[in-house]
């Protein structure tokens, strides 16, 4: 057995200096865009009820999660999930870079920092409380593509990293299709002989079935040891279903949202940079292929053509896949990291074949740095904003909390019943970043405050204070009650009021 000191030797004498410049690229520009959300405790709305979460979501099919967050201890402790989130994303741009096949020290720096600093990542960041789960499933979902490609039988390891991929989050499942169709894309491009080309194409096929196969049974299992049946979030419990719509119902959703979000998502293109550098991108992909196709004469052949509207056809089913699986599913940021392939491929591929000239070169490494840097920055007026939230939702359940304790007739413990919005008469929309945010869940807006139980959980971790608010079914008959009615909207005068023992609070006018 070798020694500690050995070990660390032999594993140093086996690191590729690619995968050292991947992971160290990937991992300072992670914590020089993070920093500000892992060196505060900023909750959004779903975070208020995570300050402590054993993450077991069995029944919305995450039956790996709970192990996957465990490392960091079920409290939220945004610096300890934060440097772990990041290096098991580092990790996985190594094995990205080693997969692509991307030899260029600035093409792997630049991969590093797309994948660091996209916005899908800021949204995940919002909800640091599972940030280092989803970001080990991203990294199992990369494995499980990797070494598929590089081992004859390396499809049932990848099975394995996929299935359990899939039960921290499903969301990464068109992640490892889409690299899984590049795999395939240069295989189609290589010398190999055909039935080869086949042979090695098929281990993805093998990968992604089996995987999808083991996650469903692990979950069928672990629902009966726990006696639990899968819940509707996000329309899990109708996986695999078509909700009455059919398949070409489905397809046609599939393609509408793919285009609509990656023309219209205010993600891609925010501003005057992101559009010339995603154009710039554009136009030298295509001439990188154009030119390959004149020289190795593939235009000649039906295969190039074929292969050509195989991909453009295929591109956005795969980038979109999670909505065949889920069709009623809630498509949010945080499930859109796969868009990030659509820059970093061409990227690797013109890497490796499209650029010849200094000046290709040139415009393919400003392109890729002009957007790492936009999403660095949008990251930031993001975590901006959220901080914002915070300070504004604290000021707020100051004075709404002051108000309570000094009503005549408060006693600790009554039964409170509010609507959890903010209204937004007294109190107006301040939120300035939304032409930057609107499309980051979790980021946007003014308050972290939506439900009663949003002020119960804040007031009591962030002031102190035990409030018993009654759940939402409390106000079904109350909140069109005249008394109600004529309450003013906090902070009026009359906005609290004791009506039969239940003190009612108004936070917003009806309509």
């Amino acid at each position: 057995m070798k020694s500690p000191t050995q070990a660390w030797n032999w594993i140093k004498g086996r690191v590729k200096p690619e995968w050292k410049t991947a992971f160290f690229a990937t991992f300072a520009m992670g914590l020089l865009t993070h920093l500000p959300i892992l060196l505060s405790d900023i909750p959004n709305h779903d975070g208020l009820d995570s300050i402590y979460f054993d993450q077991n979501m069995v029944t919305s099919g995450r039956w790996f999660l709970s192990a996957a967050c465990g490392l960091s201890s079920y409290y939220t402790l945004p610096w300890v999930i934060g440097v772990l989130g990041v290096l098991y994303l580092s990790l996985a741009c190594v094995a990205l870079v080693e997969f692509l096949e991307v030899r260029h020290k600035g093409c792997i720096v630049l991969i590093g920092g797309l994948l660091a600093t996209f916005p899908s990542i800021a949204s995940t960041f919002a909800y640091v409380y599972t940030l280092d789960g989803y970001m080990l499933a991203l990294l199992l979902a990369v494995l499980a593509v990797l070494l598929t490609a590089r081992f004859r039988w390396g499809f049932l390891a990848g099975m394995a990293c996929l299935g359990f991929s899939m039960g921290i989050y499903q969301a990464y499942l068109p992640f490892a299709v889409l690299l899984s169709l590049y795999g395939i894309l240069m295989l189609a491009l290589s010398g190999l002989p055909f039935r080869e080309k086949v042979r090695r194409g098929a281990r993805y096929l093998y990968m992604g079935v089996l995987g999808m196969a083991f996650y469903y049974l692990a979950l069928q299992v672990l629902l009966r040891l726990q006696g639990k049946v899968l819940d509707d979030y996000q329309g899990i419990n109708g996986m695999g279903a078509l909700g009455g719509r059919g398949l070409a119902g489905i397809l046609k959703q599939i393609y509408q949202d793919f285009f609509a979000f990656t023309l219209k998502g205010n993600v891609f293109f925010q501003n005057v940079y992101s559009a010339c550098a995603l154009c710039a991108l554009s136009l030298l992909l295509i001439w990188g292929v154009a030119r390959l196709a004149l020289r190795k004469k593939w235009w000649k052949s039906p295969w190039f053509y074929g292969i050509l509207f195989v991909s453009g056809f295929g591109l956005p089913l795969a980038t979109n896949l999670i909505l065949l699986v889920s069709p009623d599913v809630t498509y949010h940021l945080l499930m859109r990291y796969q868009w990030v392939l659509l820059i970093i491929c061409p990227v690797a591929f013109l890497d490796r074949y499209g650029c010849e000239k200094p000046l290709e070169s040139w415009v393919l490494l400003l392109a890729a740095g002009i957007l790492t840097f936009h999403y660095a920055v949008t990251d930031n007026i993001a975590y901006s904003n959220l901080e914002k939230r915070y300070e504004k939702t604290y000021a707020y359940c100051v004075r709404l909390l002051d108000r309570i304790e000094q009503t005549p007739g408060y006693y600790q413990g009554i039964p409170i019943a509010m609507v959890g919005v903010v209204g937004d008469e007294s109190f107006p929309e301040t939120d300035i970043t939304g032409e930057v945010t609107s499309g980051m869940i979790g980021i946007p807006g003014d308050s972290l405050l939506y439900r009663g139980d949003n002020y119960e959980l804040f007031i009591r971790h962030y002031l102190g204070a035990t409030l018993n608010i009654l759940p939402a079914d409390a106000m079904a008959e109350a909140y069109y009650a005249d008394f109600y009615r004529e309450m003013e909207s906090f902070p009026g005068a009359d906005s609290i009021r004791i009506v039969d023992g239940i003190l009612y609070i108004k936070t917003e006018n009806i309509e």
